[in-house]
């Protein structure tokens, strides 16, 4: 696959991008090295590994991290009650090696996400997702993978991979990745849109939107982000929520009433809503309604 194939796959898939994170996929994807992708929540770290998925035509498996992840949600497990029938059934068999030996068999060995995109006959795109979530711990678990395409496991011993999946990890940066794991993997930081590109977005992913609708939208979003008193910024995700709730309000513009309404949509704490819902003193805070006051 072209760098020009890449970026007509990313646009049928209605994905903006700019030539700057297409190159450095292409790259990452010619070299075979895994991509950490840094950025805010909400940005649209994950979506770039569903993006290159459709784009390769590939699978998608998807590791979810969290504090105390371990090898067995990660890697493997073994089925221990088929094991345990196994050795209820032959408990009177002559050759007890044989029967230890069978019961740590691929017959029960449980592929979890990171095992099955290895073992996979085609190669698969894997999404290691937010990585920073886990414990550093895990994050040095992973580092035999990252670097050598393999894995170990202490009843089988070393696995090598069938295919080399596409890796892509993505980090909110909540806390610090070790200097091992970057330098094992190409990097982008992703920042939110600005109002080109989210305005972009809206009509690429909502083209049955208004187009005036979707201005307001975006220029709304924007203000929310850039505002001190928001406590948590409104994803990509969230823009679209948003612009789809008021078209199916039937609204076609997004004054200070249909802010009200749908603020659910795009804001997602009490908190920061409470700051929409001001007194007739003040103006409208998101200047999706041309600062007009709350009447």
């Amino acid at each position: 696959m072209t760098l020009e194939e890449l970026k007509q796959k990313m646009d049928q898939a209605h994905y903006i991008y700019d030539d700057t994170l297409a190159t450095v996929l292409y790259v990452a994807l010619q070299l075979g090295r895994p991509l950490l992708i840094e950025g805010a929540a909400g940005v649209g770290k994950t979506e770039i590994a569903k993006v290159m998925a459709s784009a390769l035509d590939r699978d998608l498996v998807r590791l979810q991290c969290y504090e105390g992840l371990d090898e067995s949600k990660a890697l493997y497990e073994w089925n221990y009650q088929k094991q345990l029938l196994s050795i209820q059934v032959n408990m009177n068999a002559q050759d007890k090696d044989a029967l230890t030996k069978s019961l740590f068999s691929d017959e029960y060995l449980l592929e979890r996400p990171l095992l099955q995109s290895i073992r996979s006959e085609k190669p698969v795109v894997l999404l290691i997702d937010e990585i920073d979530k886990a414990d550093e711990e895990f994050e040095a678990f992973l580092l035999e993978l990252l670097s050598d395409m393999q894995v170990s496991i202490p009843e089988v011993g070393t696995i090598q991979a069938r295919s080399v999946p596409f890796v892509v990890l993505t980090s909110n940066r909540a806390r610090p990745l070790s200097e091992a794991l970057r330098r094992r993997c190409a990097y982008l930081y992703i920042e939110y849109p600005d109002m080109e590109k989210e305005l972009a977005i809206l009509r690429a992913k909502l083209p049955h939107v208004d187009d005036r609708l979707c201005a307001q939208v975006a220029l709304a979003v924007q203000k929310l982000r850039s505002s001190e008193t928001i406590l948590k910024k409104p994803s990509i995700a969230e823009t679209l929520d948003w612009a789809a709730a008021l078209d199916a309000l039937g609204l076609r513009e997004l004054t200070p009433d249909a802010l009200r309404q749908t603020a659910g949509f795009v804001l997602k704490n009490n908190e920061d809503i409470a700051e929409l819902n001001l007194d007739d003193h003040h103006s409208c805070q998101c200047g999706g309604c041309g600062g007009h006051h709350h009447d």
